[in-house]
């Protein structure tokens, strides 16, 4: 499998210029140039930039010039200190992953559609020229299977529209299940030899998510370590992530359910991944993954050394989730303890 060359090592800035208030403070102060230094730093190639259409939309799909120049600040920022860049349109007019902000009827809705067409217009026209250190992702976490020929027959529209422009650009294409990789299979066959694949791992969910607020049936009070065994995975999952015991089931299928849990649980799943991305000869990413701040320090470095060890071992590209704050923050006090030697492993 191809590597992709330049995003192997990276941190999200989530909660920035997306999943946030929008406001210029937060705009101004959130993430800094001293940020992008600090990650320079660690050792990290790049950075991907979560983006909701807010920024740079009003309401009536009038553009904001203010909010234009905040993503080229960033660009110019990963381009002093020598990162890379993935532009990650995380929110769209007529959808969102987030659970309370979802789809309103983008994949049935053919103005919605245009108005998505023609941002992409647009951030082509004006970054296509920085396509040797940045690259596009046209949508983040497509939600339901049901969208599926749809969303390939969207994204394929898209990359169309962004390549009058940018014909060379690296694009980042992910599908249901917010980029499951069981969707990779599903996706539309590359459209060029400058497509990448993208999914995101938190796998095991019931361990990356203990406890969060978020997660429909999960007791806020829940914690587990992570060398938990597979069968106490499957129970923990049943008590607090009943939606999801069935696909962790699956995966754990012909491993001892007494044994700990190690690489062998994180190579099954990339291996479904990188037999698709072989099959196709295309590049993988992996543009999210993360522990939440409930689990301890200790453990999560432990999560994040056994997944990153299977990432090198594979090849695959990757953006931790996130930098700051989020309920996942690599920069928040909770991480103090562990984020020296959690960095050298992203």
């Amino acid at each position: 499998m191809v590597g992709f060359e330049g995003y192997m090592h990276g941190v999200n800035l989530g909660g920035w210029l997306s999943q946030c208030d929008h406001t210029k403070q937060r705009y101004d102060t959130f993430i800094v140039e001293k940020d992008i230094e600090t990650i320079k730093n660690w050792g990290l190639d790049h950075v991907r930039v979560p983006v909701d259409y807010n920024l740079v939309e009003d309401e009536e799909g009038n553009y904001k010039e203010e909010g234009f120049d905040y993503l080229q600040q960033i660009i110019d920022w990963c381009g002093k200190y020598e990162l890379n860049m993935v532009l990650d349109l995380h929110k769209t007019y007529g959808f969102s992953f987030d659970e309370g902000e979802g789809e309103s009827g983008f994949f049935d809705n053919a103005d919605y559609q245009e108005r998505f067409y023609r941002l992409w217009n647009e951030f082509s026209k004006r970054y296509g020229k920085y396509s040797e250190r940045l690259c596009f992702e046209i949508l983040n976490e497509v939600t339901e299977k049901k969208f599926s020929d749809k969303w390939n027959e969207i994204s394929t529209k898209c990359i169309k529209v962004i390549r009058e422009n940018a014909p060379d650009i690296k694009i980042l294409l992910g599908g249901y299940y917010n980029n499951s990789i069981e969707a990779l299979e599903d996706l539309a066959m590359p459209y060029d030899e400058n497509v990448v694949y993208n999914f995101h791992c938190y796998e095991p969910l019931v361990f990356t998510h203990q406890g969060a607020y978020w997660a429909a049936g999960m007791n806020t009070e829940f914690r587990m370590p992570f060398k938990s065994t597979y069968g106490e995975y499957i129970e923990f999952s049943n008590k607090n992530l009943s939606n999801y015991a069935a696909l962790e089931e699956s995966t754990v299928a012909g491993l001892d359910k007494s044994k700990t849990i190690d690489a062998e649980y994180f190579n099954k799943m990339l291996e479904t991944a990188v037999k698709v991305a072989e099959e196709r000869n295309v590049r993988l990413y992996c543009g999210e993954y993360g522990v939440i701040d409930r689990a301890s320090s200790e453990d999560a470095l432990d999560w994040y050394k056994t997944i990153c060890e299977c990432f090198d071992n594979f090849g695959i590209g990757r953006a931790a989730w996130t930098y700051k704050e989020m309920d996942f923050g690599i920069m928040d006090a909770h991480m103090d303890p562990v984020r020296e030697e959690l960095v050298k492993v992203l």
